[in-house]
């Protein structure tokens, strides 16, 4: 069972657009993961019927028991958040770190698990779907993708799944680094803009640092054919394959509105993301 990790170095490459059609392309060989847990969209493409929900606690809140309480005042004076007012403590505003219960005297406060999501298991019709809910203001994102990839690949190997595919979180922060953990080979999606080069050379000195293999692709590339050829040199230049090229395709747009995946149409992106989807498979990792 392999896993396969689609990333950018930025939102908006359409990474996730292209992780929907790889799901199409595996035609039920796969569990499909979307952990860009802080902002989910895979299932608005997908349409999932969820079959399962579990609860997901991040950090721990304090608590402050009032019946031991003193209100002596010792938390409020050392707490760098602002979150205890009136001896009572504002979990929005909570970071967890816990100095609240080393200063109190009198025992009152305990740090308690706090509900910060869901994380789900759906069916759609290109196979099972792994994905989770955030709730707002919640923290410890980075803890929620290591849970649904860890749900993904225990249900991939109790159905024999060939595979894992993993829409991962934008960016290089703690979320991408559990999207990429283990993980076999990584299609970095980036797009032919200043921004886009920046972040792409970000994103695989990450994959670099973790030793996973990666793969590029450009979207868009025909908006600037010239930062194109920049970035095809600069890949070159780190020894990392450029596996494929996507045309700017309106069809992408209709695709989206119709709530379908892009390779279902018979579009100039769909084709070079199904040559794509076949070099992914051709590929050594696999």
């Amino acid at each position: 069972m392999k896993q396969i990790v689609v990333i950018s170095g930025k939102g908006g490459t359409g990474k996730t657009s292209i992780v929907a059609s790889f799901a199409a392309c595996a035609s039920g060989r796969a569990v499909i993961a979307d952990c860009d847990v802080d902002a989910p969209d895979l299932h608005i493409i997908l349409n999932p019927v969820v079959r399962e929900r579990r609860e997901f606690f991040g950090l721990r809140r304090a608590f402050i028991d009032k019946e031991r309480c003193t209100e002596c005042g010792a938390c409020i004076e050392r707490c760098r958040f602002d979150a205890i007012n009136n001896f009572e403590v504002d979990q929005s505003a909570c970071e967890g770190c816990g100095v609240c219960t080393l200063v109190c005297g009198s025992d009152a406060v305990r740090m308690v698990e706090h509900l910060s999501g869901y994380a789900y298991i759906s069916d759609t019709r290109y196979g099972p779907l792994v994905h989770a809910e955030m709730f707002p203001a919640e923290e410890a994102s980075g803890k929620l993708v290591t849970m649904v990839r860890e749900i993904a690949r225990n249900l991939a190997e109790s159905l024999r799944m060939e595979m894992v595919l993993i829409d991962g979180s934008p960016g290089i922060g703690c979320p991408v680094i559990s999207s990429l953990a283990g993980a076999d080979l990584a299609l970095v999606v980036t797009e032919p803009t200043i921004s886009g080069v920046h972040d792409l050379d970000r994103i695989l000195d990450l994959a670099e640092h973790f030793r996973i293999r990666a793969m590029v692709c450009i979207n868009r590339y025909d908006i600037n054919e010239d930062i194109s050829k920049n970035i095809e040199r600069a890949c070159d230049g780190r020894g990392t394959e450029m596996v494929g090229r996507i045309p700017f395709d309106m069809n992408v747009i209709d695709a989206m509105v119709r709530g379908v995946p892009v390779v279902e149409l018979n579009t100039p992106a769909s084709y070079s993301i199904k040559q794509i989807w076949s070099r992914l498979m051709t590929s050594e990792i696999m």
